[in-house]
């Protein structure tokens, strides 16, 4: 299977990038990769049962689904119960583990837009009855998600719940207007952040601070430079030596590309590319129309983040803080994105069966 093909790399990788870094921080090398391994053991039972688990109840249940997602990202931001860590409240604790509900609510969301899209079918190019009502709803969890404040998330989002409209059969008009009105709210939160606004900075002209904001994207283009054809050999990367940040988690991908060279990336982007394109035939197959939405929506999550994702390491995109699916080390996203899998893999054996 794809997925887990992805799984098996991002677990050797985890430990390739982490192991000096978890041995400085722990006193053990193999801290992050025995979370990992435990979170994707996790995510993969969870995948089990949804393969088996009938989609139909998924849609009778997709208000709750949303009432849930949308009260645990309320709890994030309430003093004593929200964790906060690198300046943001993104986080609830439970006993050693901390997760991170906005990860959940991304899966929520597509399953309350595949409901509310399946329900509004007739009248979809409607603004009154069909468009506004999911922009408003679909608003409130984006809301949240900035709130925390999460600013990459949040546009994720938002570009997520503007394509499900526009698959949908949503006026064109209506999502162009919506980003058209989106786009001044989304300048005044960058100019209103400073670390937002030298990140862009970064983005635009990464040579002009090489030890400041554009130490990070800098370091990633010497990974992917040093990294040639076939790579430096795996556990032989240097940027990991802590001079790239987060090579275990967002950054993973440029550790892949100078340890397994062009050809191991390319080799990831091959995985990815087919994971969209079973995701998006299953999709296309199902007759059911909350199944279809479903699986599309399920498909976009994954393969929208990774294109971000890796459009980032190769500075096409500004810095996001958004990670590798099923590659990166982190155990929220590595669990929502098994479930949504195993959701995608029950869709597909019953359109074969349709």
């Amino acid at each position: 299977m794809v997925a887990l093909a992805l799984v098996g790399i991002g677990i050797v990788m985890v430990y390739s990038t982490s192991a000096i870094i978890a041995g400085d921080r722990f006193g053990d090398p193999y801290y992050f990769l025995k979370r990992q391994a435990l979170y994707a053991g996790v995510g993969f039972l969870l995948m089990i049962v949804m393969m088996f688990f009938p989609y139909g109840i998924l849609k009778r249940f997709a208000y709750p689904i949303f009432i849930l997602s949308v009260l645990l990202l309320i709890a994030v931001l309430i003093p004593g119960i929200g964790h906060r860590a690198g300046g943001a409240m993104r986080w609830l604790k439970i006993g050693g583990f901390t997760f991170q509900p906005s990860e959940f609510a991304k899966l929520g969301l597509i399953i309350f837009l595949a409901y509310l899209l399946t329900k509004k079918e007739e009248r979809i190019r409607s603004f009154s009855f069909s468009f506004l009502p999911t922009i408003l709803l679909s608003g409130l969890v984006i809301g949240l998600v900035l709130k925390e404040p999460d600013f990459g998330a949040a546009l994720f989002l938002t570009a997520m719940v503007l394509i499900l409209l526009f698959i949908s059969g949503a006026r064109v008009i209506y999502i162009a207007g919506s980003f058209l009105l989106a786009a001044p709210v989304a300048y005044v939160l960058l100019m209103n952040a400073e670390y937002r606004y030298k990140r862009l900075i970064s983005f635009i002209r990464p040579w002009e601070d090489p030890t400041g904001t554009s130490f990070q994207i800098i370091q990633s283009f010497l990974s992917f430079g040093s990294g040639g054809l076939f790579g430096l050999g795996l556990g032989e990367g240097r940027q990991k030596l802590f001079f790239l940040p987060a090579p275990h988690t967002d950054f993973i991908f440029s550790i892949i590309g100078e340890e397994l060279g062009l050809m191991g990336a390319m080799a990831v982007v091959v995985l990815f590319f087919i994971l969209a394109f079973r995701g998006v035939q299953t999709g296309i197959s199902i007759p059911d129309k909350f199944g279809s939405y479903l699986a599309l929506g399920i498909t976009l999550m994954i393969s929208l983040q990774a294109v971000i994702n890796m459009a980032v390491v190769l500075g096409l995109l500004p810095t996001k803080g958004l990670t590798l699916p099923f590659v990166s080390y982190g155990g929220t996203s590595l669990i929502a994105n098994f479930i949504g899998l195993g959701i995608l893999l029950h869709l597909s054996t019953h359109a074969e069966r349709r």
